[in-house]
């Protein structure tokens, strides 16, 4: 299987060449938006809220800083996108031996289900504060935004990122108004940008908070959003496009900051500064903003919340598809993939509520991003050397300054994750000492120690000639084309206006010298029980139309045969193929779109993969 453009349904779908002036910068704005509301999402309130309520004010530094890194490894990842036209899952393809791509890909496809489950708990507790479902079935309400994804790709990348901007922009307001009621102390705020050390509960928060800000999918997600802005190839164009996209992502990445910001100092200013400090679940901190602000603030916060699960969870879908088709080059439907990213997040959702309780939810929505915070090096390691490298990058590899920062925060992101990580493993050892620490927890955790450090080493270590990045493989010389007689060929019919045009088309590939199999498919739910034995009014109806079919082509001196199949369409026409040789099939599409598609599946699709012969399709 060959490469593929990434997200090529909207691959340089967005013009910016003929537009000038402030039009022009309107053009790349966009993806940086649909990156920023991984910033946002239910995940970081929960690290928020728990960080601010029992630290105050003290871990905004940590949120800064973060910001700062996201926006450095953004500014990467859209650069290595623009100058590259390759994602980050498939330049690392590229740059490392197969083995390790699918290593990178589960740990990357965690990180994307971690997501997923931050997603999933934080819409399920905004429609349960909001409306006062529970919070189980909320859960399971939220398997079905998949139409919700389906709608927004069908309808183009434009309308997607004016339906993400609209979230941001409702987020963003709540927690502005948020402010002024709150009041919360400038001097405290001002304070706590002075860096502390940390450690113990302090470090565990902040690594989350690390997680959930620079959020490692968002990462592969801007390298592909970035490619869907055209523009002109040459050195002049890509620079402006580099700029362009580095103002998107400032602003973008700012207002993420501001919110989560503003998460952190309505819990300092609301609960730290009351005595609350043990504020970790959303619902208690909505509870207690009812309580000493009324009923405007916990609105305002239940809205937000669910505008900004909404908003991560299309996003969250965009990047498990480019993970998927960048490091295994597979492709599969996005509603399918979408459907069971939700449904391995679901279960640990499902899980924790009916063993632990709802009120587990907030400590599984800290683990989530942890767990992000701990995949991050997988992602931001290939990056940095990616885009150090000067024989891809050329004239806009990046300066040796910028390598230098992106180390820094590499080092920085990865020490905090194994101190984490050893503290962690330290504790579970002393509270209990369980087999499975010693045989299963300890050697994964030393595995993919050393596969960080392979990943770390190969580029700089390795010799080997790099795959070309050619997406679609070379051109082919072609010649002495030959003229190909088909002699069997089968036509699909289905008694609808699309049938003439069909017929048309298979006679013209054959000519009066061809035999044609006419083929035709009972779907009832009789045929489908009894098979051939059926002779239901619709398998009689059909089989007379076939007939006249036969009779009208045999008029104009066709010779042809007739066929009726049996429940599976695909499976039946596929069987008639095979069972008589047939040597081109012509089929005609039915016309299906979106959701139709989703509902009454694609036959052409199912029968080109069940037939080992040439499918001509008719619409």
């Amino acid at each position: 299987m060959t490469d593929k453009q990434s997200l090529s349904e909207v691959h340089q779908s967005v013009a910016t060449d003929k537009r000038k002036g402030w039009r022009r910068i309107l053009a790349f704005i966009g993806p940086a938006y649909l990156v920023s509301v991984g910033y946002m999402d239910p995940g970081n309130w929960a690290t928020d809220i728990a960080g601010g309520s029992k630290f105050g004010y003290q871990l905004i530094w940590v949120l800064l800083m973060s910001n700062l890194i996201a926006l450095l490894l953004q500014s990467l990842s859209a650069r290595l996108g623009i100058v590259r036209g390759l994602d980050l899952a498939q330049a690392s393809r590229n740059a490392y031996p197969k083995w390790v791509n699918f290593p990178l890909f589960i740990l990357a496809q965690t990180a994307i289900i971690a997501c997923d489950l931050a997603e999933i708990i934080g819409m399920a507790i905004g429609l349960n504060l909001l409306f006062g479902l529970p919070l189980i079935w909320g859960i399971s309400i939220t398997i079905f935004d998949t139409v919700l994804l389906l709608f927004l790709l069908n309808k183009g990348m434009r309308k997607m990122e004016a339906f993400i901007v609209s979230m941001v922009f409702i987020v963003g307001l709540s927690f502005l108004v948020e402010m002024f009621i709150v009041e919360p102390s400038l001097k405290e705020i001002v304070k706590g940008f002075e860096p502390s050390m940390l450690s113990g509960d302090a470090l565990y928060i902040a690594i989350g908070i690390i997680g959930a800000t620079v959020m490692p999918h968002n990462l592969y997600l801007h390298s592909s959003l970035v490619q869907t802005r055209k523009f002109e190839r040459d050195n002049k164009g890509i620079k402006e496009a580099i700029k362009f996209n580095f103002i998107d992502t400032a602003v973008a990445l700012n207002l993420a900051f501001f919110v989560n910001a503003a998460i952190l100092i309505l819990a300092a200013a609301a609960f730290f500064k009351n005595g609350f400090h043990e504020v970790a679940e959303i619902q208690d901190a909505h509870r207690l903003l009812t309580n000493i602000f009324g009923s405007i603030a916990p609105a305002l916060f239940a809205i937000a919340l669910i505008a900004a699960g909404q908003s991560s969870t299309v996003t969250g879908t965009l990047a498990g598809q480019i993970i998927m088709e960048g490091h295994l080059n597979l492709r599969i439907q996005p509603w399918l993939r979408r459907l069971i990213t939700r449904l391995l997040a679901i279960v640990p959702a499902f899980f924790t509520i009916l063993y632990f309780g709802e009120d587990a939810l907030g400590g599984l929505l800290i683990l989530s991003q942890v767990v992000l915070s701990l995949q991050l090096g997988f992602a931001i390691i290939p990056l940095i050397h990616l885009t150090s490298d000067k024989k891809e990058m050329k004239d806009f590899t990046i300066k040796t300054w910028v390598k230098v920062l992106a180390w820094m925060s590499a080092v920085a992101i990865v020490s905090l994750n194994i101190k984490l990580v050893i503290e962690e493993i330290t504790g579970w050892i002393a509270a209990a000492d369980g087999w499975y620490i010693y045989v299963i927890v300890i050697p994964v955790a030393i595995l993919i120690g050393l596969l960080l450090v392979y990943i770390f080493l190969y580029p700089l270590l390795s010799k080997k000639q790099r795959i070309g990045n050619v997406p679609h493989g070379d051109a082919l010389e072609i010649d002495n084309i030959e003229k190909i007689n088909y002699k069997i060929i089968g036509i699909t019919v289905d008694f609808s206006n699309n049938d003439r045009n069909t017929i048309r088309h298979a006679l013209i590939q054959g000519g009066k010298n061809a035999h044609y199999h006419l083929i035709h498919v009972v779907e009832t739910a009789a045929a489908r029980y009894h098979g051939k034995t059926t002779m239901d009014h619709e398998t009689q109806t059909d089989t007379e139309n076939l007939e006249k079919y036969k009779l009208n082509l045999s008029d104009l001196g066709y010779d042809s045969t007739t066929h009726i199949g049996f429940g599976s369409t695909a499976k039946s026409i596929a069987e008639i193929s095979n069972q008589n040789n047939l040597e081109l099939l012509v089929m005609g599409a039915h016309g299906h779109k979106g959701l139709k598609d989703l509902i009454f599946g694609t036959t052409v699709d199912s029968v080109r993969h069940k037939v080992a012969i040439p499918v001509l399709i008719v619409r």
